[in-house]
């Protein structure tokens, strides 16, 4: 008799991962990739990379995820939603967890177990507090998230700052570099505000008490993130569940979820690659700016009357006029003579340091 391997996708906003049971339920095949949002070619890689590994098997297979309906109907199965999925592996896996808190890449989750009945709540389409906010800050910090928790493991100090939006974020982040503040004292200040978006967005006052479990990319990548949450709740150790790959828990539900289909990974390689449908296309986007080429070049035309002149500064003699804007994250300098024609000008980012940067450009201009 054919074995046939339970198989669940979990396509995320950020990520797609693949997840391969054996009968035993013992876990044989992983991968957690990164789709930049091109999820057809990250999804037949990761196929590509099981057959490589165990070649062409019969799979049974549910997928799941914000963005794992369009996949579901281009491959032909079933599709289950992504709390419950988790929620299942939970049940199987972690049976003793009260709380479940994960953090994905634009969503975050939490729910609570209570004498067989389960309370789901779920973000909004807000990517506050969560991976793809993470990033953002992580951005501003000149690092990427990795280094955000490499930073946050030596911080002294928290400070407060907004995490609802990525915006709001900016604008205690980026004053906070201006004045000087250490960086590892910011990073540890980002995971804070995620973990207080978190709690304060989800469980709206409910207590979050008993066994907790940590799941979701964000949570598993980032030590110092799980280490706030802790600290925040005040949990005690034997009250702390960290399961082995909590970063692919909502994946494992849709494998161990009871409507599945049966399929090669072959098969659903060439569903993906023959199919020219829009299902795997974003519908809900803004208009286009320009229609065509001919209404780009107008509008090229049309801005291009308003443009001032330049002169060599080298060749200038006489008064010349500065005028310096330090905003927030950058730094806009020009110096014209008396007739407004340029003779330089500069547009470029502060990194975090206004008065250097101002000093730095009047050396070029003027030195």
């Amino acid at each position: 008799m054919t074995q046939i391997y339970k198989t669940g996708i979990d396509v995320g906003s950020t990520t797609v991962k693949l997840v391969v049971f054996d009968e035993n339920f013992k876990l044989i095949f992983s991968r957690y990739e990164r789709h930049f949002s091109d999820v057809k070619a990250a999804t037949i890689k990761v196929f590509k990379d099981f057959i490589e590994e165990y070649g062409d098997l019969n799979l049974e297979l549910a997928i799941t995820g914000s963005g794992g309906m369009g996949l579901a109907e281009v491959i032909d199965v079933p599709f289950v939603q992504e709390v419950i999925a988790s929620s299942i592996t939970i049940e199987k896996f972690i049976p003793q967890t009260d709380v479940m808190i994960e953090l994905g890449g634009e969503d975050a989750k939490m729910t609570f177990f209570d004498n067989g009945t389960q309370e789901l709540r779920m973000n909004g389409t807000c990517a506050g507090g969560t991976g793809a906010f993470i990033d953002q800050m992580a951005a501003l910090l000149k690092v990427d998230a990795n280094g955000v928790n490499e930073l946050a493991k030596n911080y002294e100090k928290l400070y407060p700052i907004a995490s609802r939006c990525g915006v709001f974020a900016k604008t205690d982040v980026q004053p906070l570099l201006n004045e000087g503040v250490r960086r590892e004292d910011i990073a540890a200040s980002i995971f804070q505000a995620v973990v207080n978006q978190t709690i304060a967005g989800l469980a709206s006052g409910r207590k979050i008490k008993g066994n907790v479990a940590f799941l979701g990319g964000p949570l598993f990548f980032m030590s110092e993130l799980r280490k706030r949450f802790i600290e925040t709740l005040d949990l005690k150790e034997e009250n702390i569940i960290f399961p082995e790959n909590p970063q692919l828990f909502v994946a494992m539900g849709a494998a161990l979820y009871e409507e599945t289909s049966q399929k090669t990974a072959t098969d659903l390689i060439h569903s993906l690659e023959n199919d020219d449908s829009d299902s795997l296309i974003p519908q809900d986007t803004m208009d286009k700016l320009f229609e065509n080429q001919a209404e780009l070049d107008e509008f090229r035309t049309r801005h291009a009357k308003a443009t001032a002149n330049y002169k060599n500064l080298s060749e200038h003699q006489g008064a010349a006029f500065l005028g310096i804007d330090a905003g927030s994250t950058t730094t806009k300098v020009v110096l014209i003579d008396d007739e407004g024609n340029i003779l330089y000008d500069h547009y470029g980012s502060n990194n975090g340091e206004p008065l250097e940067s101002v000093i730095n450009i009047l050396k070029e201009c003027l030195c």
